[in-house]
């Protein structure tokens, strides 16, 4: 799989630099609610970034609640590396998601050394791209792009739709009145609680926020299936994350 041969500081350090930078004339023709978003996401002057780089803590949702800390690089015209260590009831687990050039892949051990995941193929692939595409929240100079179609139902709800890494991303927003986020989600390609593939409203809470290099981008959030249901948080919340730094080229 292409992941195993593409790391993190190489995908990083491969990325193309952009001579772009956001004017605000740029956005005057979206609809309200888009362009407040992304005024606030992005500051005017700000080069646009193809490729970010995330440092993050938090936790994780397997038999039960474990703690883990993480490194992951989305470099869009590719797709994203998430590698990460899980410490579960005392015991060490590495490994991580990644979604490389058309291919995505689930791969862990334990203690780093003996397999416990190893995971790929068509549905893996659809449910990887799918959360490249709705992390976009972490990359928005992406969002700013020609290929993405906005709309809007009111002043606190935004729409955007486009086509990226091999699926059609529709990822709905919620924002207050200065556009910050509250709240973003879009069916994904899963499985949640073991059942068969199909697409399931897939999203998030922010709790938090914070400014790196111009974009202001969630700093917390709660992540989970059945975003905006009843099942949420006693079925569907898998992701509690807190991101510490952020890098941008």
């Amino acid at each position: 799989m292409a992941d195993k041969h593409v790391s993190l500081d190489d995908l990083w350090n491969s990325a193309p630099l952009s001579r772009q930078v956001l004017e605000p004339a740029r956005l005057l023709h979206l609809p309200n609610a888009a362009r407040k978003y992304l005024e606030h996401a992005i500051a005017p002057g700000t080069r646009f970034a193809s490729a970010v780089r995330l440092q993050m803590h938090g936790d994780i949702k397997l038999k039960g609640w474990a703690s883990f800390s993480a490194e992951e690089v989305i470099r869009w015209d590719r797709g994203m590396v998430w590698r990460a260590t899980v410490r579960l009831h005392g015991i060490v687990i590495r490994g991580g998601d990644s979604f490389m050039d058309g291919s995505g892949a689930m791969r862990w051990k334990l203690l780093g050394l003996l397999p416990v995941v190893n995971a790929s193929g068509p549905d893996i692939t659809r449910s990887a791209a799918g959360r490249v595409n709705i992390e976009s929240i972490w990359l928005p100079s992406v969002l700013c792009g020609d290929d993405v179609s906005w709309s809007s139902s009111d002043i606190c709800h935004c729409h955007a739709t486009f086509a990226a890494h091999t699926e059609m991303a529709e990822i709905d927003y919620k924002i207050d009145e200065n556009g910050r986020l509250e709240a973003v989600s879009m069916p994904r390609w899963g499985n949640p609680g073991g059942a068969e593939f199909q697409y399931t409203n897939c999203g998030g809470f922010v709790d938090a926020e914070g400014s790196f290099g111009g974009f202001t981008i969630p700093t917390r959030m709660r992540v989970g299936w059945y975003f905006g249901t009843p099942r949420f948080e006693p079925e569907g919340e898998f992701f509690r994350v807190t991101i510490d730094e952020a890098a941008y080229r």
